[in-house]
């Protein structure tokens, strides 16, 4: 897909429309799944007996929870866009699932168990890549079965800032990883950790160092093949302290991208297993239900991940063939300096993922919170999350009325006292800790979401 071709399709502007089949891109989770196994499994289960839990539930059915149902609920719009293809995901008389009610996707299974026994080629070729295609070109969007026949998965490196002897890993571009990454990097050259937990200073200094970060992603980061400043330059040390110059402790700053040339809807899981090698992973649609399209017969809606290509032209993140846009989705990981695993975590929510890695990273290394402290503290939100990460910035309710008064003081744009419902817009999180010297293992889940903290007891 070239800028050119979309806007023959009469696009105008700097985005794509968000829910439009062009902003469709193709899908890499099934490639990744069977990726994972492949390249880093023990070798003892297939694909298929990885898949096979999960085709169980989808033809036997789950039962809801509370804020997946309000979730469903209110992308039953998007759904419908799929015409009668949105019957697979919604109940027998049209209705999303209400609480407790159990949901079955007999559709789901099928594309699964594909998968599980023909690998990526039961996907990415024949009757399901035939139905995607199919379903793109219907609402106006460009693919081929030959795109998701020359499909690929990267074996990504995960690069890392060290801070006060744990080191943050994130996924490198096209990932905004990096945003967490240049955050915490400036807060080193600030006086952060002379701060207390949740206090004015230490909101401050997070939501400064994130708004440069992000205003760094939106001119750098893109397809690493087409970058032109390096992952190396973003995370030097000399970058760093020249961004933190631009921070006051008593009054916000302008974020504008700097020049750092040497003188850039979501389910997430973390398991740990005995032997203390950990996986931290996600996966997602973005925006919902992504654009809401079904292709027929497959139960699963087409993410729209393209949304996030930007359409200027010369721009690192333009939209262009073979190129992946900039995207939300981070998993992270801690380790120590000597690179022993510390801590498997991510923290769900579109562009609220860097801010709260930051956010519960910090908690638990700077502030000594353990787990489930880390998670159920109050957070805040820079822009709307899922939509951006311009514009006020959004406080929890909890956060102690004396920080967000003196935010306001410094000049922040604030909507305070976020609650109900509306807190998913902090995000949901999931964190394991293992203790390096005794492999005892600490875990918390969010409150913000229907997630859980549960071991595998093997008497």
């Amino acid at each position: 897909m070239t800028l050119e071709a979309v806007r023959g399709k009469k696009v105008e502007g700097r985005a794509l429309p968000p829910f439009s089949a062009l902003s469709v891109t193709v899908p890499g989770a099934a490639g990744a799944w069977a990726s994972t196994v492949r390249r880093y499994g023990s070798g003892k289960l297939t694909l298929g007996d990885v898949l096979s839990p999960a085709i169980s539930l989808a033809e036997k059915g789950v039962p809801v929870g509370p804020i997946t149902a309000a979730s469903w609920s209110k992308g039953k719009r998007q759904l419908l866009l799929s015409g009668d293809s949105a019957q697979a995901m919604l109940t027998r008389d049209g209705r999303t699932p209400s609480v407790g009610e159990v949901m079955r996707n007999q559709h789901l299974a099928n594309t699964m168990r594909e998968l599980a026994e023909k690998g990526e080629k039961g996907f990415y070729e024949g009757a399901i890549a035939d139905a995607i295609v199919r379903k793109v070109e219907e609402n106006g969007g460009i693919m081929s079965q030959d795109d998701l026949a020359s499909h690929t998965t990267d074996d990504a490196h995960p690069v890392f800032v060290e801070y006060m002897g744990r080191r943050l890993w994130e996924l490198p571009p096209n990932g905004q990883g990096l945003v967490a990454l240049i955050a915490l990097n400036i807060l080193k050259y600030t006086p952060i950790h002379e701060t207390e937990f949740l206090s004015a200073d230490a909101l401050h200094y997070q939501i400064e160092s994130l708004r440069l970060a992000f205003a760094d992603a939106a001119a750098f980061i893109g397809d690493p093949g087409h970058m032109t400043v390096s992952v190396k330059e973003l995370l030097s040390d000399e970058y760093a302290k020249k961004r933190a110059r631009l921070l006051h402790r008593n009054e916000v700053c302008q974020a504008v991208s700097g020049s750092p040339f040497a003188c850039s809807d979501t389910v997430y899981f973390s398991v740990v297993d005995k032997d203390g090698n950990a996986c931290s992973f996600i996966n997602s649609n973005y925006m919902g239900f992504g654009t809401g399209l079904i292709p027929e017969g497959c139960g699963f809606t087409l993410q729209n991940r393209g949304a996030n290509f930007v359409l200027d032209e010369g721009h690192p993140n333009v939209i262009g063939p073979c190129k992946r846009p900039y995207h939300t989705i981070i998993p992270g990981l801690i380790t120590d300096e000597s690179n022993n695993f510390v801590a498997s975590f991510g923290v769900m929510g579109g562009f609220m993922q860097p801010q709260g890695h930051l956010q519960v990273f910090l908690a638990m290394v700077l502030w000594g919170k353990d787990p489930q402290e880390a998670l159920d503290a109050p957070r805040f939100c820079i822009g709307p999350g899922h939509e951006g990460f311009e514009g006020d910035v959004a406080i929890e309710e909890g956060m102690p009325a004396e920080a967000v008064d003196s935010l306001l003081k410094r000049g922040h744009s604030l909507r305070s006292n976020i609650r109900g419902e509306e807190r998913s817009l902090f995000g949901r999180g999931q964190v394991i800790v293992r203790d390096i010297s005794t492999g005892v293992l600490w875990a918390g889940s969010d409150g913000r979401a229907d997630g859980c903290a549960m071991p595998a007891v093997d008497f």
